[in-house]
């Protein structure tokens, strides 16, 4: 498990969120993006920071991380099948439905998804040779990159098929100062995705985002 290289496709907040994470930990980092102008400013201020094709951000990637909105996750990996295969593939969406955002009357979360299917499980059976794990999507950006809580490392709840894969993630979750806890395989993302839809309605109603989870046992 010897890997220095990532590669995140995706230029928005949590894909920022994270690069400038790996580079703090010394990670050789290129962001993939269809539009290199959205990073200019951010790459600028980040020395050391490349940016990218998506094509060649997931070739040179040993370890990806796929942070776009959940509704163009699958979109955003074709043409990719080669570069991504084998690869372990850090998978931080939520099947958020766009056309349906939250309300006062309405403050939960819609997703697109199914009760019996998740995000990361669509993913899985698109792009079979990849090794998706599910992380970093219950909890806010604020708190993503080595949080400091009077209790301690937060929860970050993972799941995937791959034990390999579900290391390296783990391997990466701990320098980000989180306790990783595996909880199964990629169809787990049934139980995993949803408390996005719980850190974002204590979000709305308290209105603050630096809250996370925490498991007792």
């Amino acid at each position: 498990m010897v890997f220095t290289k990532i590669g995140i496709i995706g230029s928005g907040i949590v894909a920022q969120t994270l690069a400038k994470g790996f580079l703090k930990h010394g990670y050789t980092t290129t962001m993939g993006t269809r539009d290199p102008a959205k990073l200019a400013t951010f790459a600028s201020s980040n020395p050391g920071l490349k940016v990218a094709s998506v094509k060649e951000t997931a070739a040179s990637g040993e370890v990806l991380v796929l942070a776009v909105k959940g509704h163009v996750a699958v979109e955003a990996l074709k043409g990719l099948e080669a570069e991504i295969a084998g690869k372990t593939v850090i998978d931080t969406s939520n099947p958020i439905d766009e056309a349906h955002p939250p309300s006062p009357s309405m403050p939960v979360l819609a997703y697109f998804t199914k009760t019996n299917e998740s995000l990361i499980e669509i993913l899985q059976a698109a792009y079979p040779a990849a090794k998706f794990v599910k992380a970093f999507n219950s909890i806010g950006n604020a708190v993503m990159v080595n949080p400091s809580f009077k209790d301690g490392p937060p929860t970050m709840f993972i799941c995937g098929n791959d034990a390999e894969a579900k290391a390296e993630v783990t391997h990466i979750l701990e320098q980000f100062g989180h306790s990783a806890r595996d909880v199964g395989p990629a169809q787990s993302g049934r139980a995993i995705e949803p408390l996005c839809q719980l850190w974002c309605a204590v979000a709305f109603k308290e209105h603050h985002f630096s809250h996370t989870f925490k498991l007792l046992a």
